[in-house]
């Protein structure tokens, strides 16, 4: 049971209006629960909307690469609603393998089914996530296959997910029933 229960329909119509804004046009699902929660405040969810929009739809890095970087985060945080939620929608549309996502939660860099490049994403990721840092060894072999706009991209996706991940975990978001199972379950 969440901490802090999402919205529930029926939704008052400016409400209903805000979080179809955070879902794609024509989309008849409910809405996320992430998004129905964020909704309780407003003004956060309207400041949070367009940060995340910014990352999903208007981003630089490759979207292969950003799903690694979202599935390795909220895979290290244990946030098993947004890895899952991710895991459904967004890793088949940009080729992320069922083998990969797994690696994601339960391998490191070196698992075999990863490139050089995307070993590179996952220790980054794990590093931020321990020391919230990036050793020079590891910063030079990122710069080696991405540009500087898509590093300080990945340090902002990587920390927006972190957030997400506090948000879901400490309010104890339910997986959404179509989720993606988090593996080891």
């Amino acid at each position: 049971m969440a901490r802090i229960a999402p919205l529930a329909p029926p939704y008052e119509a400016d409400v209903e209006k805000a979080l179809r804004t955070w879902m794609p046009p024509g989309v008849a699902q409910e809405p996320l629960a992430l998004f129905r929660l964020l909704q309780l405040h407003p003004e956060l969810a309207s400041r949070m909307r367009v940060v995340g929009t910014g990352l999903l739809a208007h981003g630089e890095l490759p979207a292969l690469d950003r799903e690694i970087v979202i599935a390795r985060v909220t895979a290290r945080c244990g946030c098993r609603y947004e890895w899952g939620v991710h895991a459904a929608v967004f890793a088949p549309m940009v080729g992320l393998k069922p083998e990969q996502l797994e690696a994601t939660v339960t391998g490191d860099s070196r698992h075999p089914v990863w490139s050089e490049r995307h070993g590179v994403l996952i220790r980054a990721v794990d590093e931020l996530h321990d020391t919230a840092t990036v050793s020079g060894e590891t910063w030079a072999a990122l710069a080696g296959h991405f540009p500087a706009p898509e590093l300080l991209e990945f340090l902002v996706l990587a920390g927006w997910y972190r957030t997400i991940a506090t948000v879901a975990n400490g309010a104890g978001l339910e997986e959404e029933p179509w989720a993606v199972p988090y593996p080891g379950r």
